[in-house]
């Protein structure tokens, strides 16, 4: 079980290894796809951008494709790894369910000191969402970018009408994806989220904030730790031992008496 609680540390443990580097991959990858997709545009020399220290070739439309190929290519992999992995695990706590936007009105207007925030499981419901959202859009990227990519590499004859299909999908995708790399900013940016950005480093956030925020996850993972705990059954006890680590024997109760053996006379 990845999620465990650590209460000498005061943590909880929220995310693997494993989910951290999917993680990085995909927003460091979706981060060079921005700036590699803006560079393609006529904007690096106009605004300066190539005067940047190290950003001399934003300028070169070749090398900032290239680049935006090579960043495609590690997005596009971690994101089937994210849903092939999770999926196999069954693990479908990210998924939007009934009743996540009256919740999220009732979480956000929390924040802004307009009532009370109910406990929550491991993910918020604003954040099953985004992330429904995110889906779509990386989906919207994707498509489109396979099909222009391969109009570039193998097909320079395409259909104007598919080719122009897929540069408008493309083109919202990107600017969905810029919108929601802003929000993802911005709520982090807020003050009762930010114990949670431990968890985007290392895997683990504070025991009281998670028991406070998200008190049914918490209770989730005690209860699966109990069932663990029991299915393991109770330790055997320990034999004792001699001075040479030998075992010594359990003392046994005298015989007292039976077939064929003399019972000594009690006085």
């Amino acid at each position: 079980m990845t999620e465990k609680i650590l209460p000498e540390k005061n943590l909880v443990v929220r995310h693997s290894k494993l989910e951290l580097v999917e993680h990085w991959a995909i927003a460091l990858s979706g981060l060079a796809l921005l700036l590699t997709g803006i560079f393609e545009l006529p904007v690096a020399k106009r605004y300066y951008i190539i005067n940047i220290p190290g950003l001399g070739w934003s300028a070169d439309f070749i090398t900032s494709l290239y680049l935006h190929y090579a960043a495609a290519l590690v997005f596009t992999a971690a994101a089937l790894f994210h849903v092939a992995y999770h999926g196999l695990r069954g693990e479908t706590g990210m998924l939007p369910q009934k009743g996540d936007f009256a919740a999220s009105v009732t979480v956000i207007k929390s924040l802004f000191g307009f009532g009370e925030e109910p406990p929550m499981h491991k993910y918020l419901p604003e954040q099953r969402l985004a992330y429904a959202g995110m889906a779509l859009t990386i989906l919207m990227l994707m498509v489109s970018g396979l099909v222009k990519t391969y109009k570039n590499l193998y097909a320079p004859d395409m259909s104007h009408t598919v080719l122009l299909w897929a540069t408008w999908i493309h083109n919202i995708g990107f600017i969905l994806f810029f919108l929601a790399f802003l929000a993802h900013m911005a709520a982090i940016a807020l003050k009762p989220n930010w114990p949670m950005v431990r968890g985007i480093f290392t895997g683990k956030v504070r025991l009281d904030y998670a028991r406070h925020r998200h008190g049914l996850w918490l209770a989730e993972i005690e209860s699966k730790e109990k069932t663990t705990d029991a299915e393991s059954g109770p330790t055997p006890p320990e034999q004792p031992t001699g001075a040479e680590g030998d075992q010594v024997p359990t003392e046994q109760p005298a015989p007292r008496g039976g077939e064929g053996e003399e019972t000594p006379p009690e006085p």
